[in-house]
């Protein structure tokens, strides 16, 4: 939804991969004013990913060295590995045309601060000790480089596809692995009900954020206003805009209960954030549904 007046597409201005430095900043910003309440889980012990290297204690086997690393200094290292039981978080967020709506209420376009939280809920996850994968793009990494790795991984796809599709792609997430989906979520019901499904037989536990304009919340449009598609040539002149309010508003309230329903039956959480409230807080509340260990419950706000 937009008028000709109101919206500011990003896209028209430079494309999401150039505005991704600054993103990065924005979302390390955000990540690190929470850091203070990020709970350490990872651990050595057997696995097959690198965690860290650390110095070589006196009395262990001299096979456990890694000679490379210790080379570079005048004492020894060993390699040590990611403890197996670290949990792994796979983040998506929606690209499509529609998320690159901003209206003149809003600081920023959906696309923006859905990257902003995508990123920073990967820094915290692994400054948490867990690994965290970009749904379709990255395997799960531990890295303490994951937002300039995420980063990196969606300005090569944005020069591969044309378009990005509104709903996430299938994934092979294990069983005990969670799941964060942000976007608008203005696909269909039914198509939206598939994607969860494709996630929920997995096993997967998850979190969807559903990312709004505030100009979608109140719909203040008055007299004869043309609205435009985000994406295509469609657009529709309305003589008295103000006559649409009520069934838009109901429309998007019965659009919204469905997908909340979706979720909580499949056990998942649910959210609604608008672009101009705080990205911390949406942050916050995500992370803490995502870390907690008592299954998602639906109907939580951001």
């Amino acid at each position: 939804m937009a008028t000709a007046p109101e919206r500011r597409i990003r896209q028209e201005a430079s494309t999401l991969a150039a505005r991704l430095p600054g993103l990065v900043v924005a979302a390390r910003h955000v990540a690190h004013s929470l850091l203070h309440g990020v709970h350490g889980r990872r651990q050595a012990g057997p696995g097959e990913t690198f965690w860290q290297f650390r110095p070589f204690v006196s009395g262990e086997p001299a096979a456990r060295v890694d000679w490379r690393r210790s080379a570079r200094e005048d004492r020894a290292f060993v390699r040590e590995r990611e403890w197996e039981a670290s949990h792994t978080i796979w983040i998506w967020f929606d690209r499509s045309p529609s998320m690159t709506f901003a209206s003149s209420l809003a600081p920023c376009a959906k696309v923006d601060r859905a990257a902003v939280l995508a990123f920073a809920l990967a820094d915290l996850a692994v400054r948490g000790g867990e690994r965290a994968g970009l749904i379709g793009l990255t395997p799960p990494l531990a890295s303490r480089d994951v937002i300039e790795r995420f980063a990196e991984a969606i300005a090569a796809d944005e020069r591969r596809v044309a378009a990005a599709a509104a709903l996430p792609p299938a994934a092979p997430i294990k069983l005990g692995a969670k799941a964060a989906l942000i976007g608008d979520f203005l696909s269909e019901p039914a198509a939206i009900e598939d994607a969860l499904s494709r996630f929920a037989t997995r096993g997967a536990e998850g979190q969807l954020v559903m990312v709004a304009d505030p100009i979608e919340e109140i719909f203040p449009f008055e007299g004869h206003t043309e609205f435009l598609a985000a994406a295509g040539r469609e657009r529709l002149r309305a003589p008295r805009a103000q006559s649409l309010r009520d069934p838009y508003l109901e429309r998007l309230a019965a659009h919204r209960e469905t997908v909340r329903a979706a979720c909580a039956s499949r056990g998942w959480g649910f959210a609604l954030h608008r672009t101009d409230a705080s990205a911390a807080q949406a942050l916050l509340a995500l992370r803490a549904r995502l870390a907690g260990p008592e299954p998602a419950r639906a109907g939580w706000s951001a």
